[in-house]
């Protein structure tokens, strides 16, 4: 029977310093007395922790505030603490067959600076893939005003299954085109460290971080523009599955009323080419066909409604396998599909005994990039003790 490890003093410090700095980073400015409070150590162990902790950059002691016109206080100034959000920065990728988005944000999660770049084509060399991706990253570093070396994580999301260790499953060809290595290449040109995702996982975090999914634990996100996927939460966590393809949509081929993995924005574009595209020409598009619904077009009205039924009953058979709280609709057809909604609301109950509550996301088609920010800053302050926090020039 395996032994619990030691409580050695090296480890006490580390918890510690731990609990410390997730309170200073929750607060915007936190006292010797307010950490004792929150932590139940001591005065003596409050201050060493924050000392070295200030050693380490990852927070700085605040000056004291000015006295009032009644003079100073009495007694000793109570020492005020914050949190250093500029101490190191993490990257976000969007990693998808045409283009790949790159967001830099702070350590408290504030994105500063953001690029993106598109691919020549959906089938490139893996060299080239990296190239493309390595420069979206330059390009947002360098909008963010900061430098490669001051990157202490990076989460990156790809439209794949990724297993628990950041591999990817290639049982598929378009699968296959995200295994490029990208984890070791970015590791040799840069020394980051490279959190490799699914897209839909990463939606999954950024909605329940930032999104109308925010503090839900029982989640699932769907990307679902040109192609559905989902990202599922229970109880707080993400499911993967054995190779990572839990939240995989094949399943939907075999769905009556359903029939494939098409999203809403490919589906609305061949349901409204089919009928010979807009009312009064143009070529179809699912824009398109959201603004002529606005505008009552009977046919563009028509074409929502079949949507409607069509994503009901995929939340329906979702409901039925997961029985989740809630799921989002997410991605750049987000912003539109608030107006489903009412229609896939009243219809759930046809088709499922446990009807989630349905919701548009408003992170739109920055939900992955929201998430790999998300993902990025869990390792960082995970790891916060074992990071050397790169030197400012």
């Amino acid at each position: 029977m395996p032994h619990a490890a030691a409580a050695t003093p090296q480890l006490l410090r580390r918890v510690n310093a731990q609990a410390v700095l997730r309170h200073i980073r929750g607060a915007e400015v936190a006292t010797g007395t307010e950490l004792m409070a929150l932590t139940g150590l001591t005065r003596a162990s409050v201050i060493a922790v924050c000392e070295d902790l200030i050693g380490r950059g990852w927070i700085v002691e605040l000056d004291q505030p000015g006295t009032n016109s009644e003079g100073p206080r009495k007694g000793r100034p109570a020492r005020r603490f914050a949190f250093n959000p500029e101490a190191g920065f993490v990257l976000g990728l969007d990693i998808g067959a045409a283009t790949t988005t790159a967001a830099v944000a702070d350590l408290r999660g504030t994105v500063v600076g953001r690029s993106s770049e598109s691919f020549r084509a959906a089938d490139i060399p893996a060299q080239e893939r990296i190239g493309v991706i390595d420069r979206a990253c330059r390009r947002a570093l360098e909008a963010a005003g900061t430098a490669p070396g001051m990157v202490l994580a990076v989460g990156a999301g790809i439209a794949a299954p990724v297993d628990r260790d950041g591999n990817v499953l290639v049982t598929q060809r378009f699968w296959s085109l995200f295994d490029v290595g990208l984890r070791s290449a970015l590791k040799e040109l840069h020394g980051w460290t490279v959190l490799l995702e699914n897209d839909a996982n990463l939606a999954a975090l950024g909605e329940r971080w930032r999104g109308s999914g925010a503090g839900v634990d029982d989640l699932v996100v769907l990307l679902a523009g040109e192609r559905l996927g989902a990202g599922v939460m229970e109880s707080g966590r993400l499911l993967h599955g054995r190779g990572g393809a839990a939240g995989e949509m094949g399943y939907l081929d075999m769905v009556e009323g359903v029939g494939s993995t098409d999203g809403i924005a490919a589906l609305a574009r061949q349901w409204s080419a089919a009928g010979g595209g807009p009312s009064d020409g143009g070529a179809a598009s699912a824009p398109r066909v959201f603004e002529d619904a606005a505008a009552g077009d009977p046919a563009a009205l028509a074409i929502l409604s079949r949507i409607s039924e069509r994503m009901a009953r995929v939340i329906a058979s979702i409901a039925s396998l997961i029985n989740p709280e809630q799921v989002v609709i997410s991605g750049a057809v987000a912003d539109s599909a608030g107006a489903l909604l009412p229609e896939i609301t009243a219809l759930l109950p046809r088709f499922t005994a446990t009807p989630p509550r349905v919701t548009a996301s408003p992170l739109g088609d920055a939900v992955v990039t929201v998430g790999a920010v998300r993902h990025a800053l869990d390792y960082v302050e995970a790891n916060a003790m074992e990071l050397a926090l790169p030197a400012r020039g």
